[in-house]
């Protein structure tokens, strides 16, 4: 089970896209076909991501999108909350229990929201992109991990 949506996971994806070239203006149809998205959802997210600041658009035969800021100035929770993905593992209108041991559980779930949410702001997009090139230089062109 995975606690990211997919319209997170796609936002990321996305942004990856334009962060291997942050200056190089990509049309949604390039950047859909990089990462085997279906473009008109791309357009919405890219579209959300625009309104969060977080790229810029331009319009004619040129243009497309790219990054409105560094990789490292770009937040991954502020990716996910720009496009509705937020990581909750606590529903927010759960009622409390009575019970202490549900009480107890629910702290606890509530103090790891805490320092998710921590973490997702301090782990940016080019950390990220870090890792998905140390990724590729340790994957063959089959897809499995090189040896020796």
């Amino acid at each position: 089970m995975s606690l990211l949506r997919r319209s997170g996971q796609q936002a990321l994806q996305a942004l990856l896209e334009l962060a291997e070239a942050p200056q190089q203006w990509r049309s949604v149809n390039d950047i859909a076909a990089a990462q085997a998205l279906p473009a008109p959802m791309l357009e919405q997210l890219l579209l959300q991501l625009r309104r969060a600041g977080l790229v810029e658009a331009r319009r004619g035969r040129l243009g497309g999108y790219r990054l409105q800021r560094q990789p490292a100035a770009i937040p991954v929770a502020e990716v996910l909350a720009a496009v509705g993905a937020d990581i909750q593992l606590v529903e927010p209108d759960a009622p409390d229990s009575t019970q202490a041991e549900q009480q107890v559980l629910r702290s606890m779930a509530r103090r790891l929201q805490r320092a998710m949410e921590r973490e997702l702001m301090q782990f940016n997009l080019e950390e990220l992109l870090f890792d998905l090139r140390s990724c590729r230089e340790t994957l063959s062109g089959d897809g499995g991990l090189m040896l020796g």
